[in-house]
């Protein structure tokens, strides 16, 4: 190789008799050790590593090199000048030459090559960390969602043999109630004192609302756990049925004022027992929460495809973040009219029933206009 090519050249260059004496290095060789060329010249290229590095020369890198001629990317320590350590990968070619043999040692630093290798270990060790971990979370997620389900179940099978029971109890219920108010009516009959009839007038309430509050249960359960609410719609007044509704409601709320206003006018296929059904939950409704000073006005409405009912009073606004949630069951819009108001199905049971005349129910409430209970049933 011309001296010239051989000094550039881009990694350190030595060539070595068959003992490993030095006879010519290049000035990288002399850069990356920190000797001069002359210093290099007729010292033993072993003389140079580690102990560690001297232990491999003897052993595998000088047999290697007299048996098979060449070596390639072997990873030595050197010893630099100053004592450091110089971690290189060595290529060796045997080359004949005279009367005996010379080893021509090319030599690269790794300095890059390390950092690289440690840099796709790290990133390697954090992949298989995070193929663990994300393996952990699977099984974690597995686990739970497992778990939910059951509690999922368990919960269905608790809410369906509560509902049940509930269904089995109102309906068990409804008998020694109607004795109840039959006794009342008839006591009521006779001669009594003003403290008899007030005290008679109580019970006959009281059952009415206890018979009201089974009604909605029986309803609730039957729309949760059976078929559906079921009706029977036949041709009917519609203004008729809620001027009756309204005359019996009367009767239950003697300290309310309730009004009637019928518009309109055509034809009408309803059940009329839901419908008075559902004038009564909204009259109840509008009794707990409404302005007990200010008339409940029940509005029937006839014409065009479809027929209507509405119940308007004067109370408290319902607060916007619970009219949303208004027709769930067990909702209320506060806490007034514990004396008087259900068990919270009142509002769940007309939406039911408007739905299964194939219609809804709507609601509107401000502070100035009051509260308005719309139901809306399919002209059939």
């Amino acid at each position: 190789m011309p001296a010239d090519l051989f000094d550039s050249a881009a990694c350190a260059l030595a060539v070595t008799s068959e003992d490993g004496t030095i006879l010519q290095a290049n000035v990288r060789f002399s850069d990356w050790l920190g000797f001069s060329t002359t210093e290099l010249c007729g010292r033993r290229f072993q003389d140079l590593l580690t102990m560690g590095g001297r232990i491999f020369h003897q052993t595998h890198l000088a047999p290697m090199l007299r048996m098979h001629g060449s070596v390639t990317e072997v990873k030595l320590d050197m010893v630099h000048h100053d004592g450091r350590k110089v971690t290189v990968l060595l290529n060796g070619l045997k080359r004949e030459h005279g009367d005996g043999a010379v080893y021509d040692l090319a030599l690269f630093g790794t300095t890059d090559r390390d950092k690289y290798e440690r840099e796709l270990l790290n990133a390697r060790n954090l992949a298989e960390a995070l193929l663990q971990e994300k393996t952990a979370t699977e099984v974690a997620l597995q686990q739970a969602q497992a778990k939910l389900r059951e509690a999922y179940a368990i919960s269905q099978r608790r809410a369906l043999f509560a509902e049940q029971m509930v269904a089995i109890v109102s309906h068990d219920l409804k008998n020694p109630l109607t004795a109840i108010r039959m006794a009342s009516d008839f006591l009521h009959r006779g001669d009594r004192t003003a403290k008899e009839r007030q005290l008679l007038g109580h019970i006959g309430q009281s059952s009415e609302r206890a018979q009201r509050m089974i009604a909605d249960l029986l309803d609730f359960t039957q729309a949760r756990v059976g078929q559906g609410i079921t009706i029977k719609a036949a041709p009917l007044d519609l203004h008729e049925v809620i001027h009756h509704a309204v005359d019996e409601l009367r009767v239950a709320f003697p300290k309310a004022t309730l009004k009637h206003h019928a518009e309109g006018n055509g034809d009408a296929s309803l059940d009329a027992d839901r419908v008075q059904q559902i004038i009564g939950n909204l009259v109840a409704n509008s009794v707990a929460y409404g302005d007990p000073q200010q008339p409940i006005t029940v509005t029937s409405r006839l014409g065009g495809d479809a027929s209507e009912v509405s119940v308007h009073n004067y109370g408290d606004t319902i607060p916007e973040t619970l009219l949303a949630g208004l027709f769930e069951p067990m909702t209320r819009g506060t806490d007034q009219g514990s004396d008087v108001r259900s068990v919270g199905l009142g509002l769940y049971i007309v939406r039911e029933l408007a739905r299964v005349h194939g219609g809804d129910v709507a609601v509107s409430s401000c502070a100035t206009g009051g509260t308005t209970f719309t139901v809306k049933f399919q002209s059939t």
